[in-house]
């Protein structure tokens, strides 16, 4: 018995040690200077702007996006027709409207500043169903989201789905204070009020943010006998700022080829699934755009016409009781002199007094840290043209 706990007791700590000894590992990988094109985006045949997204990959420790500037972009039918997208000095490239014919089939095809051509295979003009619904319901504390679709012509059986999503919020305190302060030093020299009539100031309390979707969601219904789709888009953790008072969700489908589905599937377990031995390993992303110039050159990216089909929702708090969602803000009292808030208050933002003299003069007023007090460090107060 007593070999038995020497034996487990051994093991244990030799699990310990390897534990305690993990180390990054750097692989000694030379820097080569590959830049192979990359093409996101898609040709949209349905109301609505195409824009198309150039960059080049870099180096395995490079952090930095390289934009494709200075390219001619143009969609051409295979009817000779041609549509050029105007270049937005951004790497993107884009056109408010395309006027596609469903009969003829259509392709990228890009010219880059330094000479070199690029084309996609020929596309048919894909169909979109319309999305019938978007649902949502509490599943492990947080908000799922689902899109619901169907095709009764039972032709289109693999989707993508894109999404922006936009919540209002507000800072934890309301500020009908702030600082005034010497034009040489910066330094604070007073608090007063923000107009003569006291008012709140809510140009830096209530605030909307927009994020795009980051993820690649897609769905098949290939092997189902009716091409309904009911499938989760977006899920919002516990708590979450998103959904403290009201959010949206803006959701885009896209009807796609069986080949840009496979596609979009490789680059999702390359980019998104990644992390331990288990996971999928990276492969090989060919996709349907060629190197006219230089056949052999690798060129990431697929392009394809599609409907784009989209649909809105509005989701308000009062939806999801108790979500009981905390900015974990701390307000503190200053005296009104400059030496305490030299000690207290200079990196804080003031909001409301908090005693007031006789006379309505400010004794003393309440501070917060500055993202508690002013909503457009994280957001606009711009309101979406959108927005109820």
């Amino acid at each position: 018995m007593k070999q038995y706990f020497r034996t487990v007791l051994g093991c244990a700590t030799l699990m310990l040690l390897l534990a305690d000894c993990k180390q990054v590992y750097d692989p000694r990988i030379g820097a080569k200077n590959i830049r192979l094109l990359v093409v996101e985006g898609f040709l949209n045949s349905g109301q609505g702007a195409t824009v198309v997204r150039l960059s080049r990959t870099g180096d395995l420790k490079d952090t930095t996006i390289h934009l494709e500037l200075g390219a001619q972009v143009n969609v051409e039918g295979d009817d000779n027709s041609n549509f050029p997208l105007v270049d937005n000095a951004n790497g993107e490239y884009s056109i408010p409207q395309l006027n596609l014919n469903n009969n003829v089939k259509y392709r990228l095809h890009i010219k880059t500043i330094d000479g070199k051509e690029y084309v996609s295979d020929y596309s048919s003009v894909k169909y979109t169903p319309a999305i019938d619904s978007i649902t949502s319901q509490r599943e492990n504390g947080g908000a799922q989201f689902y899109v619901n679709a169907h095709d009764p012509q039972i032709a289109a059986k693999y989707y993508q789905w894109k999404y922006e999503e936009t919540w209002e919020f507000h800072s934890a305190y309301y500020s009908s204070l702030l600082y005034t302060r010497d034009s040489r030093t910066n330094s604070v020299t007073d608090v007063v009020y923000r107009d003569a009539f006291h008012n709140v100031d809510t140009t830096i309390y209530k605030c909307w943010k927009t994020l795009n979707s980051s993820s690649i969601i897609l769905g098949s219904t290939e092997k189902l006998t009716s091409d309904v789709v009911y499938l989760p888009v977006q899920y919002i953790e516990p708590h979450s700022e998103k959904l403290g008072i009201l959010y949206s969700l803006n959701l885009r489908q896209y009807a796609i080829s069986h080949e840009a589905y496979l596609f979009l599937q490789k680059i999702k377990k390359n980019t998104e699934q990644l992390g331990s031995i288990f996971d999928a390993q990276p492969s090989e992303l060919s996709g349907n755009i060629h190197c006219l110039t230089d056949p052999n050159e690798i060129v990431i990216g697929f392009a394809e016409v599609s409907q784009e089909q989209t649909k809105r929702i509005f989701v308000y708090n009062s939806q999801f009781p108790d979500w009981n969602y905390d900015p974990g803000c701390v307000r503190i009292e200053i005296d009104n002199n400059l030496d305490s808030i030299a000690k207290y208050g200079a990196d804080l933002l003031p909001a409301t007094p908090s005693r007031l003299s006789s006379l309505g003069g400010i004794i003393a007023f309440y501070a917060s840290t500055p993202p508690c007090v002013d909503c457009t460090l994280k957001g606009t107060n711009q309101k979406p043209d959108f927005w109820p």
